[in-house]
């Protein structure tokens, strides 16, 4: 199996801005029953990154070309605003970077995030933002905002404190102590925010001691919870995977092979025994406490920057 290209560099990458035909996607199953993904595809190139089969909905290959082409939606600040204006719209639970980090490099550039909030705060919705890029203190302010008006979530994806090893499982993510500043920021302007332990990357990321001083860590940043999660391979996913063992870690192969027998989720014994790990980790940790800011009920609104 040809293995995984190297991180790409920005110039190397192609940009597509497309117009949005719609900005919210009903979801079920799941925990909340709304997803909002601002890009398609994420530059992050993480080793492990399970939206990788999205590419095939574009004829590429999530193997070799994840991360290559990334599509920005232009408008969609001004369609979801018309989305929750709509009389049918009810206030349930939004959740943003399901399937692309809505703070990856472009976001920089494109500053879509600073429309969805302002609309999200003047719809007064629920939302939770999943995210590994510091870049999202930039919109403390309308977090801030949006979190006086409903309830409002920030998990930062942070799987080790080892930087060499973020490095190599995630290319061209910032560095955990640049996620951790993020995290203390967020808590410090008055949004709850967790760390997601995850994925955890079995005989990789997962020894007790590591799992620890993440925990550790994510509550002496002033997080008020951690969760996590265990490594899950779909389709495009555990080749892009499998390929990132053979050339890193060629010994782990076969107990990969072992662990993922079922298909794309790992063994339940396994499962269990990194939860055991997790709360043997948060015993004797203690996270900042959230208390929810005072509900603004006034139309005042924040200038949009």
């Amino acid at each position: 199996m040809n293995g995984l290209p190297i991180a790409r560099r920005p110039s190397d990458v192609r940009v597509v801005e497309v117009a949005a035909k719609s900005a919210l996607n009903r979801v079920s199953h799941m925990g909340f029953r709304w997803s909002l993904n601002p890009y398609t595809g994420c530059a992050h190139q993480c080793v492990f990154c399970y939206a990788r089969g999205t590419h095939a909905y574009r004829d590429l290959d999530g193997v070799r070309e994840w991360g290559s082409a990334l599509g920005v939606k232009v408008n969609i600040a001004s369609v979801l605003r018309a989305e929750l204006a709509r009389p049918s719209w009810r206030p349930e639970e939004i959740a943003i970077g399901t399937a692309t980090d809505p703070y990856q490099a472009l976001e920089g550039r494109y500053r879509l995030m600073r429309g969805i909030l302002a609309a999200l705060r003047d719809a007064r919705a629920p939302f939770h933002i999943t995210t590994r890029s510091p870049l999202i203190v930039r919109d403390l302010d309308l977090l801030a905002a949006c979190a006086r008006r409903a309830d409002v979530g920030v998990a930062v994806s942070i799987a080790t404190l080892d930087e060499a090893l973020a490095r190599e499982i995630e290319p061209t993510v910032a560095p955990p102590r640049q996620r951790l500043r993020a995290v203390r920021a967020l808590a410090d302007a008055g949004i709850r925010v967790a760390v997601a332990v995850a994925p955890i990357l079995p005989d990789i990321t997962d020894a007790p001691d590591a799992l620890a001083a993440v925990v550790l860590a994510a509550a002496g940043a002033g997080a008020s919870h951690v969760w996590h999660g265990a490594l899950n391979l779909g389709t495009v996913t555990r080749d892009a995977y499998f390929a990132f063992l053979s050339e890193s870690r060629p010994q782990l192969v076969e107990r990969y092979v072992r662990l993922f027998a079922r298909g794309r989720y790992v063994e339940p014994a396994y499962v269990r025994e990194v939860d055991d790990r997790i709360r043997a980790a948060r015993r004797d940790v203690t996270f900042g406490r959230y208390r929810p800011p005072v509900r603004d009920r006034s139309g005042t609104q924040v200038p949009l920057l």
